[in-house]
């Protein structure tokens, strides 16, 4: 299978721009040639030193604030193959809801996405998110606050009081980018965020229609179990009538016996199994364990015949986990920035104004000279922490494809064994039905009739199991394929690599 080469996620490169620090929104030549500026101002004559020395000043200023250390945010080649492993091409589309027509399924889905435990701690973690995208970006601006103190006092004999009130602001001149980065990884940690609550609502639905599935599976396991077990006891009956009139052997009593007891024990056991799996949906949709109401009988559920599953590029747009990946090596790459800006001195003004016309303004420089290597294994770990964001990117992706492979190669076969378990099923019908017959015209014991009952018995039962199967596999699929089979939605289409705006 051919394979091409999509732009998917960023990889970091080295720095440029000034000062080993790349320009926003700048190549790293054009950013070497920020000290190369026209002059400002059509005045022909040269400039007094003074004033001179603060255009300098200034121009250095915007320089340097301007720059933003760490490596640029590129996309690296994933090999993505044309098509799916061992999945035809088609144009079709289908969803959830179309597949499966079920209402009661449909309102169990709704219920879950609304009131799920998951579901709300999904949205309690993207709102902490939030607000801590918030709190990095509030480092943009000046720290301002004030202070009043009032005190009363006796000197020299008199008692006076006083009161004295002052304003002082900070800001952080954000030289090197390090409040940029740090806002940049908070950003993409919330979308991450935003990934991730999609990706558990998405895991819900699958959740819940599965456990669905598995309870009709129960139901029909159930309703076969008793109409065995009361097939069974008139056998029983029957053949213990004839044993206590002498035209019975106690061989055949005990056998039909024996089949009424397996079957019977069945009974209890299914019971079991459904009021576990009731307690599971229950749990699903945040609602108190009972019971859960029930809609199309199992072989009723509609099936698609043709399943689209589009290209493996649009996939990886649309499955929350790849697009939660992807924004986790957003953040990754920021933190080197960050890790890296601690290299450089940090400079942060400061005004105080007091009663009165009393005022200072000040500017504090701080540059690391010697810590042991503190600051530059901090880097190393930042990168070391974007390697693993990286191999867990990629990891996400290859994931997804196999997902999508397997998934559809199970709905393939299942859909195949389905059929063959049918065949089965009605052969084995049609087996009790001929031993009757034989039996009735002499031509046979009774025990090719059990026989042929008990083979029936296991037909139904295989071939329920293999339905409900075939319809989690389809379950499976949907998951796999982010949600559905059809085309990404506008907004997931357009939503860049690093994220779309944000509205707080």
């Amino acid at each position: 299978m051919k394979n091409k080469h999509i732009t998917l996620l960023p990889a970091w490169r080295g720095e440029g721009g000034p000062f080993g620090c790349a320009q926003d929104g700048l190549r790293p030549d054009e950013g070497r040639n920020l000290g190369k500026l026209a002059p400002l101002t059509r005045r022909s004559a040269a400039p007094s030193p003074r004033r001179a020395g603060r255009g300098a000043l200034m121009l250095a200023t915007l320089l340097f604030a301007a720059c933003t250390v760490g490596p640029p945010y590129q996309r690296p080649n994933v090999p993505v193959p044309d098509q799916f492993y061992a999945v035809p091409a088609s144009s079709d589309v289908a969803s959830l809801a179309d597949v499966f027509d079920d209402p009661v399924l449909h309102s169990l889905i709704d219920e879950a996405l609304k009131n799920g435990y998951d579901v709300r701690i999904a949205a309690a973690r993207v709102e902490e998110a939030r607000a801590r995208y918030g709190i990095a970006g509030s480092a943009r601006f000046p720290d301002v606050s004030a202070q009043a103190i009032g005190g009363v006092g006796r000197q020299n004999g008199e008692t006076g009081a006083a009161l004295t009130a002052s304003v002082a602001a900070s800001w952080e001149v954000d030289l090197w980018g390090r409040i940029r980065r740090l806002n940049e990884a908070a950003r993409a940690q919330y979308l991450a965020s935003e990934e991730g609550q999609r990706a558990v609502q998405l895991a819900l639905v699958a959740e819940v229609a599965s456990a669905y599935f598995d309870l009709r599976e129960l139901d029909a396991e159930l309703d076969i179990a008793k109409r065995s077990t009361s097939a069974f006891q008139n056998t029983f009956d029957l053949f213990n009538r004839r044993l206590e009139g002498g035209t019975a052997s106690a061989l055949e009593t005990n056998r039909a016996q024996a089949l009424l007891a397996n079957a019977a024990a069945q009974i209890p056991l299914i019971e079991a199994n459904i009021v576990a799996t009731e307690n599971e949906i229950s749990l699903l949709t945040g609602r108190v364990p009972g019971p859960i109401p029930r809609g199309s009988f199992l072989s009723d559920q509609t099936i698609p015949t043709v399943i689209a599953t589009g290209l493996p590029s649009a996939l990886l747009l649309r499955r929350p986990d790849v697009r939660a990946a992807e924004q986790q090596l957003i953040a990754a790459n920021a933190n080197i920035g960050v890790a890296q800006a601690a290299f450089y001195p940090t400079v942060s003004l400061g005004a105080l104004l007091s009663e009165g016309r009393a005022w200072r303004v000040t500017a504090d420089a701080f540059a690391p000279l010697f810590n042991g290597g503190r600051i530059r294994n901090q880097r190393r770990v930042a990168v070391a922490q974007f390697n693993a964001a990286l191999a867990q990117y990629e990891q996400s992706v290859t994931g997804a494809l196999a997902d999508v492979s397997t998934s559809f190669v199970a709905v393939e076969k299942l859909a195949l064994a389905d059929a063959e378990r049918q065949r089965a099923l009605h052969a084995n019908q049609e087996a009790v039905r001929l031993a009757n017959l034989r039996y009735s015209s002499g031509l046979s014991a009774y025990f090719e009739v059990l026989d042929a009952m008990e083979q029936f018995l296991a037909a139904e039962n295989a071939t329920a199991r293999t339905h409900r199967d075939r319809l989690i596999a389809i379950v499976d699929l949907y998951r796999a394929l982010g949600g559905g089979w059809e085309s990404p939605s506008t907004t997931t289409q357009n939503a860049p690599a690093g994220g779309g705006e944000i509205h707080q």
